[in-house]
Parts: structure tokens; sequence; C-alpha cells
């Protein structure tokens, strides 16, 4: 039996939802093992939070930096094998820096980075290590979502013309208190970013459309509005996109659609067929043709396809939702991490999101926020792929 991966954390302490989520996410699979962490910018927390968890004392830091300086130093049998990051925006890359450093593999929550500048920089520290650097866009883990993929690389719905994805919530109506700390941030410009809305779930859109359809973004106009009382970022955002090779797409992400809870969804039509998922109802896959009935793909039936398969825990009838998905990011994130941490060549098959989906995105937030301030003006996206 393979020992688990050693796995730290970087914020995430007391009550913080997505600290919660990654914690169960990456340890739902027995292929890590959660030994240390600074999971506060206040030590008394940090404290309170590993004693929780059940962590010694010792594994249990004041700060990222001592914990990146001090885990290295442990024997290689001790330290662990890699760090999630679970801060607020404006720490990713700081946090993620030092890990990598001090040669550590890291897991970070999106978006990758505070902004573009920083998020080349990140892929360059990336590549100079050769460590391994997931990002949890954790809806591409969704074994439909790998199904949709795979639909598309089979060429079933012909030459893609256009693609409609949305993510409405409707959570920011009310004025987010100062005393919120799991949200509050999120509409600080100097901690979430140029962006609220955008960054925070338009990030996912993007990527969501991209892993799908293979399309890669050539130029696009954006509308940003703040709705809600008190906002200082914006809580909607309305793109329409020209995709390289023609076809078209409107993106579309808001914190103010009435009744709305998390329905990030997706269409993408072809010449031969289209197909449609709503996160909301994640165990399903919609086919749809022109002259013949469309079809509905439910994940667990042995109709689906191997890769949709291997994302799959549980027998049909039985449903995953979103603690799954983000385990599977993790547990391909381990297989790249077990690879590395052993010498040997990280498989090719391991399918996460990388530090390229990151600058993505980030190309992606900064080509936005140029249109929207220029009132919606056509702007081609940044060729970063050198």
């Amino acid at each position: 039996m393979k020992p688990r991966l050693k796995m730290g954390m970087v914020g995430g302490g007391g009550d913080a939802t997505i600290g919660a989520i990654h914690k169960i996410a990456a340890q739902l699979d027995g292929k890590s093992e959660l030994v240390a962490g600074a999971f506060s910018s206040h030590f008394d927390r940090s404290q309170r939070s590993g004693e929780a968890l059940g962590l010694h004392a010792s594994r249990v830091y004041s700060d990222y930096q001592r914990m990146a300086t001090q885990e290295a130093d442990l024997p290689a049998g001790e330290r662990i094998d890699f760090v999630s990051v679970v801060t607020p925006n404006h720490l990713h890359f700081p946090v993620a820096k030092a890990f990598l450093e001090n040669g550590f593999n890291v897991v970070c929550e999106k978006p990758m980075t505070f902004n573009l500048a920083e998020a080349l920089e990140l892929r360059s520290l990336v590549r100079k290590s050769g460590k391994v650097f997931a990002l949890t866009y954790s809806y591409a883990g969704y074994p439909m979502v790998k199904e949709a993929r795979d639909v598309v690389r089979r060429g079933e719905l012909g030459q893609i013309l256009k693609v409609i994805t949305e993510y409405p919530q409707g959570w920011q109506l009310n004025p987010l208190e100062a005393t919120d700390k799991d949200h509050a941030w999120r509409n600080d410009p100097s901690k979430a970013g140029a962006t609220g809305c955008l960054g925070d779930i338009g990030t996912h859109v993007e990527h969501l459309s991209r892993y799908i359809t293979g399309l890669e973004i050539d130029e696009l106009c954006a509308d940003f509005t703040k709705f809600g009382a008190g906002q200082r970022l914006e809580d909607d955002a309305s793109l329409l996109v020209h995709y390289k090779g023609g076809a078209r797409g409107i993106m579309h992400c808001s914190k103010i659609s009435t009744g709305e809870e998390n329905r990030l969804n997706i269409r993408a039509y072809g010449t031969h067929a289209s197909l449609e998922w709503d996160q909301e109802h994640p165990n399903e896959l919609t086919i749809k043709y022109a002259n013949a009935s469309r079809r509905t793909l439910r994940r667990g039936n042995d109709y689906v396809s191997d890769v949709a398969k291997r994302f799959t825990r549980l027998i049909r009838g039985q449903p995953e939702g979103f603690i799954e998905a983000c385990a599977n990011i993790y547990i391909e994130a381990a297989r790249a991490i077990e690879a590395e941490t052993s010498g040997k060549n990280i498989p090719e098959s391991c399918d996460f999101p990388c530090v390229e989906d990151g600058v993505a995105g980030m190309a992606f937030v900064e080509a936005a926020v140029e249109s929207a301030t220029n009132g919606g003006a056509w702007t081609k996206m940044k060729r970063l792929s050198e």
C-alpha cells in the first residue's frame, strides 16, 4: 500500500467554506492526509484550527513564509509533499511562490493570481521548478463534464458555431457585511483584484467553455455593472466573445440574479448536434439533434465514455456532487505528485487544470476589464503561449 501524500494548507481556517471543501475533497480517496498548515493570518486562530483538526502543534504555523522554510528543513519522509492554497486572491501568488521556491508542489484556488503579470511570473516559476501545479477549477472534475469534452473531441457536434455559458447566483443582492470574513474580501479591490464577480465566478465560465469545447478566445467585449448597495467591484458581467476559427459565444456571470443559487451551465451548438450541461443537475448531459430525438446521458451507466467512468465513484442512480468533482481534481494532481516525488515522469493522462489554465484565466480577466473600462470596446486577447 502506497503511503499517503502529506498535505499542507494555507488559509481555510475556522469555518471558511472553501477551506472545508478542500480538506474533504483532498482526503476523500485516501491519497492524501492533512499534516500541517498556516490556517489564518492570526496565529491563535491558526492554532485553534490545527487543534480541531488533530494536528501536532509543531506543524501549525504563524505564517506561510515560516511554514514553507520550516517544512523544507524537515526530513524527506516527514515534510509535506504539497500545499493547498485557499487564501483570498491577493495571497495566491506570494504563497505559491514561497512553496515552489522551497521545493514543494502546489494546489491553488482560482483565480490563480491577483493579475496577469503575476500569472506570467508564476508560470515561469513553475516551469523552472519542475514541480506540479494544479488549479482548482473544480467543475472540470465532474464526470459528465468529462463526457461533454469527449463528445466534442469525437466530433459528434460537428463544427461548433456558438457557445453560451452562464453562471448566475443571487446571494449578493444584500450588502456584504464587513464581519463576513468568508465573503467581504471579495468586494475589496486590494484583495480580490480588478474584478469582483468576473474574477470570482466568471473565470469558471471561461475555463468550462474552453475545457469542453477546446475553443480559444480571439476577442471579446464586456459590460460590468454594480447593482448591489456598497459594491466596489462589479456584481454582474455580460460578455460577447469571438473565438478563433469563427465561432461566437455569450458569457454571463452574476451575483444579483434573484432566486438563483449556483447555476453554472453551458450550451454548445454545432453543425451536427448540440450539448447542454447544468451544474445544479451535474449527473446528466443532454445531446440534441436537428432531426432525431435528444439523448440524456447519465453518469454511472455503461454507455458513457471510459474517461467519464474513470472519474465516477458510485453506481448509477447514486448521485455525485461538487465534493466529488473537487476530489477528482485532487486525485489527478495526486497522481502527478506521486510521480514527481518518486522521480518518475508525470503520466500524460493526468487531467487537472494547470498553470497554463491560470494564465489563460488572468488574460481573460485583463481583456474583460480593459473592454469594460473602454465602454465595451472589442478587445483582443493577449497571445501568451511562449
